[in-house]
């Protein structure tokens, strides 16, 4: 007697999110591959996407946003001190974002 189960699993393709992740970590060199990820984060329809991916993609968009906003106001501030304090705090506040969003798409975890 022969039995097959079939169960419904639905596999969801993650290869855009780690894609823009790595870019996203790459924002020493000039700030280009992150801007480079956040165009093709804007450009992405999000009902395109499964719910994983929409989550991580909003996650990255507003890191993305949040951190060009921190370092425009670093450049405004006449203080250097404390605009260097800005840079500082605000890229270790991005590489915590990158690292936990990513960490969180390996796991399967929505932001």
């Amino acid at each position: 007697m022969t039995t097959s189960t079939t169960y419904g699993t639905k596999i969801e393709d993650r290869s855009l999110g780690h894609i823009l992740y790595g870019l996203m970590s790459g924002f020493p060199l000039l700030l280009l591959p992150m801007l480079l990820s956040l165009f093709i984060n804007l450009s992405q329809r999000p009902a395109a996407h499964h719910r994983l991916l929409q989550s991580h993609l909003r996650w990255q968009r507003h890191s993305n946003l949040i951190f060009i906003g921190l370092l425009l106001l670093g450049y405004v501030v006449p203080l250097i001190w404390l605009a260097a304090s800005i840079y500082l705090l605000g890229s270790l506040w991005f590489c915590h974002r990158v690292i936990k969003g990513w960490l969180s798409l390996l796991d399967g975890v929505e932001m």
